[in-house]
């Protein structure tokens, strides 16, 4: 079956905000799925949560000590202890609870439930402990001594009423909202749906972006090196930066410079990909394989071919989009759709620094929206801050540049770190922020401020 070719846009420059515009155009927020709690770690969720019981649900003690009625504590002193008598137990989870009267105590643990009678707790450090000696250190273990639960324990202070008491609903109450609809789930708002008893959650999932590069001069780290290859670190600079982004990432392989094969690789990444990120071959090289392979990704078989055509594409199934934009590093720059669920692709430049910095800039706010965050976090945040440098900075004129520095917080400043070229790895390894010169300026002095995106 046919598709529409990819369409070369380069007769003109595109913009940095027209181009992501586009894409965050064309891309939608996955669909909600419910997901146990540990699944759902990285998901935005999709509707509010409420309390159903409330945190803590029963008053429980904040120490291990003793509980007790603060009347019978009042004035007790270590040279005038108050002498009770222990009438048992109490551990966390305990069911049925002895009750505290006049002259009484019961040995309580953390996170226990506050006796009947109790009003107060004391400290266990604050009593001889059961032993008849001075101030205790600790309680013997129940298994080692269980006649501690009984006899009569010495309290050497006086305590109030609710000491050391967590009240039923501190944290929260029934009904209150728990988390908003909105709320990206990270390990302490899982904490909270297991602690109210959710085991499930609506959310939309984390996107799956699989990540490719193109070359055949490319080899896996850990082999060994031959005449004219490198080592492929894009694949893997741009599926961690997936990850960091929220997304499920899966790195492929470098491929070779063949659009047969990296034609059937994209068509068989198709079925598990909610995003498609290549990086090299879009520029206008005779190896430059990419325009070509995506000129028919998921075509249909020639007429008369076998199968039953129940799997065609529509012809609109693989649109893209080649362009060149206004910018330094990352000029070429491909967008579009493919395969019959118009999964979006983002064909990146292949030199290391242009692939990362056009990833922050296109391919992590695209993520984002396909989680399903608001505007606001979908974009690096930025800042205004003082250029800090030995000389004037450069910039080539109608184009927006990203250089990598170091962002100072404390005095407001930035500085830039390596220089302008787009193979430059060791210096953006050393970089937190990118700083933005605008397309209309050529020089930047020291002491200019500047836009600052925070990597961090």
């Amino acid at each position: 079956m046919s598709s529409s070719a990819p369409q070369d846009a380069g007769h003109r420059l595109w913009s940095v905000d027209e181009h992501l515009a586009d894409v965050l155009g064309a891309v939608r927020p996955l669909e909600p799925i419910e997901l146990q709690l540990l699944d759902a770690q990285g998901c935005v969720l999709v509707e509010d949560v409420t309390v159903p019981v409330a945190l803590p649900p029963f008053d429980n003690s904040s120490m291990d000590g003793y509980a007790v009625r603060t009347a019978d504590v009042q004035g007790a002193s270590e040279e005038f202890p108050a002498v009770l008598t222990v009438v048992g137990d109490v551990a966390a989870g305990s069911g049925e609870l002895p009750t505290v009267g006049p002259g009484e105590a019961a040995r309580i643990m953390t996170g226990a439930p506050l006796p009947p009678g109790a009003e107060a707790v004391v400290p266990v450090e604050w009593t001889d402990g059961g032993t008849g000696g001075g101030a205790a250190a600790g309680m013997t273990p129940a298994s080692a001594a269980p006649e501690r639960a009984g006899g009569e324990v010495r309290v050497h202070r006086a305590a109030e009423a609710r000491a050391h008491v967590r009240a039923r609903g501190s944290d929260v109450q029934a009904g209150d909202l728990a988390l908003a609809a909105g709320t990206v789930l990270g390990p302490p708002q899982v904490a909270l749906l297991a602690a109210i008893g959710r085991g499930t959650v609506r959310v939309r999932p984390r996107p799956r972006v699989v990540v490719l590069s193109t070359g055949s001069e490319l080899v896996q780290p850990g082999e060994p090196l031959t005449s004219g290859t490198i080592y492929d670190s894009n694949s893997f600079a741009l599926a961690a930066a997936a990850r960091d982004a929220g997304a499920i990432a899966y790195r492929v392989g470098a491929v070779a410079d063949d659009a047969d094969t990296l034609r059937s690789t994209i068509e068989d990444q198709l079925i598990r990909a909610d995003l498609l990120v290549t990086t090299g071959g879009v520029s206008v090289g005779a190896y430059d394989v990419v325009k070509e392979a995506l000129s028919s990704v998921g075509s249909a078989p020639s007429s008369g071919s076998e199968g039953s055509g129940e799997d065609d594409v529509d012809v609109d199934a693989t649109r893209m989009d080649f362009r060149k934009l206004a910018m330094q590093p990352g000029k070429p720059q491909g967008f579009g759709t493919i395969g019959p669920d118009h999964t979006p692709l983002l064909a990146l430049p292949g030199n290391p620094v242009s692939s990362y910095v056009s990833f922050e800039l296109f391919v992590r706010p695209a993520i984002r929206a396909l989680m399903g965050l608001p505007e606001s976090e979908v974009r690096r945040p930025s800042v205004r801050a003082v250029l800090e440098a030995d000389k004037a900075l450069g910039s080539p004129v109608g184009r927006r540049q990203f250089l990598r520095g170091k962002y100072d917080a404390e005095s407001g400043t930035v500085s830039p770190v390596g220089g302008s070229g787009s193979h430059l790895i060791a210096a953006l390894a050393h970089a937190d922020s990118l700083m933005v010169v605008p397309e209309e300026v050529t020089s930047v002095e020291p002491g200019t401020e500047l836009e600052v995106i925070l990597l961090g």
